[in-house]
């Protein structure tokens, strides 16, 4: 995934349904010498408005806890989309525009309090390792950078098949991705994580090795393809922006009917186009196992 320079200011077109980060509120600085609980966070998505509905197809969110020893307050810090997640996955065509328009962006949200009902109730609230408030402090100067540079949200991970030491052409960055690479970091800077097992879900799409198109300019500018810009926008015009999570599954499911008779599947990645020459099994939701990250350097404590 592409690192980016600065994070672009969002076009007013981009309306959320759902203020992204309400009661978000900046990283605090700790006491070095505190002693932060870190812990798994993990429920089904939206399950604020459907229950537990997804967490039977085990379509889960992600986030992490903290708890300082010297304060006794709580944190959750968690990465999401800015526009919801429909429109990080489709475009909207919008009248009067050749080129599909993108409401994509995901960022880090930290806020006060775990709302230990939420997680509990259907997911995960699990302690996974204890750091120092030093070790805190330098992960939130990299958090800062992460969400400065790494702005787009990508819903599909593609690989060239179910087989686990298959090519992976693209991969996913969404919430979990950050939850792993918090984890990751906080690996590097010494932590030690407990033997726990730890699922994550993907989304994959099976594909052939991808081709590259162009960018917005290449394909859809005045010197553009007309062909492949009319075959692009064909593609995207079954989903719609999307009001609802029934809306958005139903335009899941055309995707899937779209890719699975054609063959084919238009992906916009890091601003730009690629076609993918799609094959069986074409789609699978997928709950699995990635373990808890090891330093890169010698740690002691827990």
């Amino acid at each position: 995934h592409r690192r980016f320079d600065y994070r672009p200011k969002t076009d007013p077109y981009c309306q959320a349904r759902y203020t992204f980060c309400p009661t978000g509120s900046a990283i605090p600085l700790m006491k070095e010498e505190d002693v932060i609980e870190v812990y798994r966070l993990q429920a089904p998505v939206w399950e604020f408005k459907y229950g537990d509905l997804l967490g039977h197809l085990k379509i889960m969110h992600d986030a992490v806890g903290f708890k300082s020893s010297l304060t006794g307050k709580n944190y959750t810090m968690e990465w999401y989309e800015l526009f919801q997640l429909g429109n990080c996955t489709f475009p909207h065509l919008r009248p009067g525009m050749d080129a599909p328009f993108w409401c994509n962006q995901g960022a880090a949200c930290f806020y006060e309090g775990i709302d230990d009902a939420h997680w509990k109730a259907n997911g995960t609230l699990v302690l996974v390792t204890t750091i120092s408030g030093a070790m805190f402090n330098d992960m939130a100067q990299w958090v800062k950078y992460d969400n400065e540079t790494g702005i787009y949200y990508e819903t599909w991970t593609v690989q060239a098949s179910p087989d686990k030491k298959s090519t992976v052409w693209f991969d996913a960055y969404e919430c979990s991705k950050f939850i792993l690479r918090t984890y990751q970091k906080l690996a590097d800077l010494g932590a030690v994580f407990k033997k726990i097992q730890t699922n994550y879900t993907s989304i994959i799409l099976f594909s052939g090795e991808p081709i590259y198109l162009g960018n917005e300019t290449s394909i859809f500018g005045p010197q553009g393809n007309k062909t492949l810009a009319a075959a692009i926008r064909d593609f995207y015009s079954p989903f719609k922006p999307h009001k609802s999570v029934r809306e958005f599954f139903v335009d899941l499911f055309k995707i899937i009917d779209h890719v699975v008779l054609n063959h084919r599947f238009y992906l916009f990645y890091n601003l730009e186009y690629w076609f993918l020459p799609m094959k069986s099994p074409y789609l699978k939701i997928i709950y699995e196992e990635v373990p808890l990250p090891v330093g890169s350097k010698a740690s002691f404590g827990v």
